[in-house]
């Protein structure tokens, strides 16, 4: 029944995630459609829906189409796509849209990524939570009587191949020399997306010879979750590059927008690693047409690396929070050429502000096929300091032991920044640590660097221990 349907359970701060059949129908769907529509005023506008592979995607786009079209939108079904196939559409067409994807989660779970025309972020801050809101008196009352409204059009449309021709359009990796690339797309959009762009599925082909694994778009996973930060996921990749002697390996998630690199020895290459080799060749491109010191942004948990290579290169480097809601209003804002996460989330002014893994994928391939060094040789160029990688500890009380671990560094040289959690760096440069409480889990994280190991494991040692010290009851 509709009325046990709370949306407060599957509405995040960025999107909508939840279990098919139980936060997440197609009644809801539906009324989330016809939400969609009258809160952002899409009355006689065109709006663009698409999905993954996941079992239930088909069916979601449907619903949401019909609450869509109810309202008066025109809908252009796009069919299976990425979620950056949808930023592309929403930016090239100008319309707004969504696309029905769970990302990396397990396969009971979808959801929503919404986009406003040109590819701009809806979040909780610029109305998600008021589509949520009327949804949710849809359900429980019932879709309001069209009256003077008329019925909405639906269409489809196949944007797989202007998607591919348009990054091609951005690197150009005609010329590069003959890479073996293996690529895991998890099951995947990244298996649609791989053979469309690099591949010579719908265009000419590459000096590319690409080893697939698991390009079958398949949402029950059947092999191993597609979520590549997590390493256990990485291993299948790792053995494969070495078993085919290859260049190089790249690993998608789910929804394809994000893109992880694995060098020809089987290691991977950081996400910041990946941000400054980007970055780099975008503050080239554009210095050569006359920009002068274009802004990069990158959030507080990227390498401070980052902003070395940013500055040596001529531009400028601007420091935000995490989170793809910030990073697109903060690449608006500073007319930014490029963002790049730690999460491997990579942004660009060329895609729209939007994010794409396929597009800093490319400028990995770009990079390595336009000299003679293996990639761990040119990438270690750009990881000249130990990172700890993300580590969560369950926390009740995240504030408590944040603010032991600040008594710990009473009295130190060290510099306390708030941004984003809390930031505490040596004042000499040789280390950062920063301790971020979960919004939706009972986690703090730790990330931190330093100049060596020897530097940085003590520290992290240290606060990991404080941080998870039983605390006296009261």
């Amino acid at each position: 029944m509709s009325e046990e349907i709370d949306l407060n359970q599957s509405f995040k701060a960025y999107d909508v995630r939840g279990i098919v059949g139980e936060s997440l129908t197609a009644e809801a769907v539906e009324a989330i459609g016809a939400a969609f529509v009258d809160v952002l005023s899409l009355g006689g506008e065109t709006v663009l829906v698409g999905g993954d592979m996941r079992p239930s995607s088909a069916e979601f786009s449907a619903a949401f189409a019909r609450g869509a079209t109810y309202r008066g939108a025109n809908v252009v079904m796009l069919g299976q796509i990425s979620t950056d196939e949808l930023y592309f559409a929403s930016g090239k067409l100008q319309a707004a849209g969504v696309v029905f994807t769970a990302s990396h989660n397990p396969a009971q779970y979808n959801g929503i990524k919404m986009s406003k025309a040109g590819a701009l972020p809806i979040s909780s801050a610029t109305g998600l939570f008021d589509i949520r809101d009327l949804a949710q008196q849809y359900l429980d009352e019932g879709l309001p009587v069209s009256g003077d409204t008329p019925q909405g059009s639906i269409t489809e449309r196949d944007v797989l191949a202007d998607y591919a021709a348009y990054l091609r359009e951005l690197v150009d990796l005609a010329n590069i020399r003959p890479l073996k690339i293996v690529v895991d797309a998890g099951n995947g959009m990244g298996g649609l997306t791989t053979p469309a762009v690099l591949g010579d599925a719908v265009l000419a082909g590459l000096p590319l010879d690409i080893v697939p694994l698991y390009f079958e778009l398949d949402g029950t996973f059947p092999n191993h979750p597609a979520n590549p930060l997590e390493p256990e996921n990485l291993k299948d990749l790792q053995a494969a590059v070495l078993e085919h002697g290859a260049d190089l390996g790249l690993a998608f998630d789910g929804d394809a927008d994000r893109c992880f690199v694995i060098d020809e020895r089987g290691l991977p290459l950081s996400p910041s690693a990946i941000t400054a080799l980007v970055a780099v060749r975008e503050i080239a491109r554009v210095k050569a047409e006359g920009e002068d010191s274009p802004v990069i942004i990158h959030n507080l948990i990227t390498s401070k690396a980052v902003p070395e290579f940013v500055t040596r290169a001529g531009g400028t480097p601007v420091m935000t929070r995490v989170g793809h809601s910030f990073i697109k209003a903060e690449m608006a804002t500073q007319g930014a050429v490029f963002g790049g996460e730690h999460s491997a989330h990579y942004y660009f002014r060329d895609f729209y502000n939007a994010d794409t893994g396929m597009l800093a994928a490319m400028h990995v391939l770009a990079a390595l096929g336009g000299q003679d060094l293996p990639l761990s040789q040119l990438g270690a160029e750009y990881e000249p300091y130990v990172a700890t990688g993300e580590i969560n500890s369950e926390v009740a009380d995240k504030a408590g032991a944040t603010a032991r671990v600040l008594e710990h560094f009473e009295g130190q040289d060290v510099a306390i920044l708030t941004m984003d959690g809390t930031t505490i760096s040596a004042n000499d440069g040789s280390w950062w640590i920063n301790l971020r409480p979960s919004n939706t889990e009972p986690f703090l994280r730790f990330n931190g660097e330093g100049a060596t190991a020897q530097i940085i494991e003590p520290i992290r040692d240290a606060v990991l221990a404080i941080v998870r010290a039983q605390q006296p009851t009261a």
